[in-house]
């Protein structure tokens, strides 16, 4: 009797300890598991975050996580005392504070040459990182809507890279038109900066441009021609100069460009009895001038009327397509190419051409001014003044220049309220402070979605 007592006593504790032992085990496998778990979720959160990315559209610690470690580093800020906020909020006392500092000689900006830039690109990603060059798509919108851009510069090759830097995403393409009369270390500069990026190029011709003249013209169409032959399957085209400035994120222009619905936006109306001399006489370049001639060219050897408007265009991929294809767009282009700034009625006249896509028809009804496109927003000093009293904007706070304003940073609250996607002109030796608060403003909304 006690012997099989003492032998239950064994078994049972035998077994109490079995039990206890396999608890333990699966207590430590169930830890084992959640330690596992935990790592892989944190892998996840705190890895590098990468260009498919789209942070926008993500939830959760790795969004927060992916902000956090990026968004701090891309930021741009003006130095110096002023506030770029209250420019842009358009407070007289901050916008006074910014004429001053602007016309304290101590506080002018060195510019920067083309030699700094051809020593810094040496290291592409070195330079990439110092100069805050966003290397992400911003949304899946954006990513799914890559645009292309025509830049056509000659000079300041400053205003050139930060022109780019706004305007830069990595599945946009674009390309660079350097004048061929630039001098050679400007245009090594500009070589060596696209050479840092994938989706940026030189034109594979350059032209001499003479202002006024259709070399004008053919630089446009000289990027037209190497956008269509890249892998990019760009939306729009954009065209752009060295004195231009997005007022809009990309995120903003991709938004715009939807709404388009696959029509193009520019300038495009009656002309002016004034203006039709332009292509009524035969223009001859003399060294750097464009001249006009005695010669009467016949009539256009198309079958509407010819229309005027400006050098910016907004135009679907179609579009561009048409204008180096269809036979009329081929006879305006040959019959503009002695007229004086054929720029300026040709993609005007283009718009509104039947047959060729994203045009509107060249009735009356359909005409439309440089306020109501959205390619490009300009200060003419002919239209400024009160506009209670019925002027068409109020006054430049920059400089004139052609008759156009140089904008200063007191119009920036006006330029912002519009729906253009760029404003002419900028120039950093006017008021720097009106590019950069436009770059602070601009960086801060397409990072974080809200203004300054």
């Amino acid at each position: 009797m006690n012997m099989n007592i003492s032998t239950f006593a064994l078994k049972k504790a035998f077994y109490m300890k079995k039990t206890i032992r396999w608890h333990h085990i699966w207590h430590l496998m169930g830890f084992g598991f959640l330690l596992l778990f935990a790592i892989t979720v944190l892998t996840f959160v705190f890895q590098d975050c990468g260009l498919d990315d789209y942070l926008r559209e993500a939830d959760g610690s790795r969004s927060k996580y992916c902000k956090e470690q990026l968004f701090p580093s891309l930021t741009l800020s003006p130095r110096g005392p002023i506030s770029c906020s209250r420019i842009i909020k358009g407070d007289q006392e901050a916008i006074e504070q910014a004429l001053l500092e602007r016309l304290v000689v101590k506080n002018k900006k060195m510019p920067i040459t083309e030699n700094n830039y051809l020593n810094w690109t040496k290291d592409c990603n070195l330079f990439k990182e110092t100069r805050k060059f966003i290397s992400f798509p911003l949304s899946k919108d954006e990513a799914d809507f890559p645009i292309a851009y025509s830049m056509v510069i000659h000079e300041n090759i400053e205003m050139f890279e930060r022109l780019l830097r706004t305007i830069y995403t990595p599945q946009n393409i674009y390309c660079v038109h350097v004048d061929e009369k630039s001098p050679e270390v400007f245009k090594e500069a500009v070589r060596a900066i696209a050479s840092c990026f994938e989706n940026v190029f030189v034109a594979s011709r350059l032209e001499k441009v003479v202002y006024a003249s259709w070399s004008r013209v053919q630089a446009d169409l000289n990027c037209m021609e190497d956008l269509l032959k890249s892998a990019v399957p760009w939306r729009y085209l954009l065209n752009t100069c060295g004195t231009d400035f997005p007022i809009k994120t990309n995120a903003e222009i991709v938004r715009a460009l939807k709404v388009l619905n696959g029509k193009n936006s520019l300038e495009s109306e009656k002309p002016p009895q004034h203006k039709q001399t332009r292509w009524f006489f035969q223009y001859e370049i003399h060294e750097s001038n464009i001249v006009r001639t005695d010669i009467r060219k016949h009539s256009p050897p198309i079958s509407i009327p010819i229309f005027v408007g400006n050098a910016y265009f907004v135009v679907t991929r179609d579009f561009v397509r048409s204008v180096l294809e269809h036979p009329d767009a081929e006879k305006l282009l040959r019959f503009a190419n002695d007229t004086y700034s054929p720029d300026e009625f040709l993609w005007a006249t283009l718009n509104r051409m039947p047959g060729i896509p994203g045009s509107v028809p060249y009735q009356d009804k359909y005409g439309t001014s440089d306020m109501n496109a959205i390619a490009r927003l300009v200060k003419w000093d002919s239209l400024e003044g009160d506009p209670s009293k019925g002027a068409s904007y109020p006054p430049c706070t920059g400089t004139h220049r052609h008759s156009v304003c140089v904008y200063g940073a007191g119009d920036l609250q006006w330029m912002l309220k519009h729906h253009h996607l760029f404003a002419n002109k900028f120039d950093p030796s006017v008021d720097d402070y009106a590019i950069r608060c436009l770059e602070q403003y601009l960086r801060h909304l397409a990072l974080y979605r809200e203004g300054l």
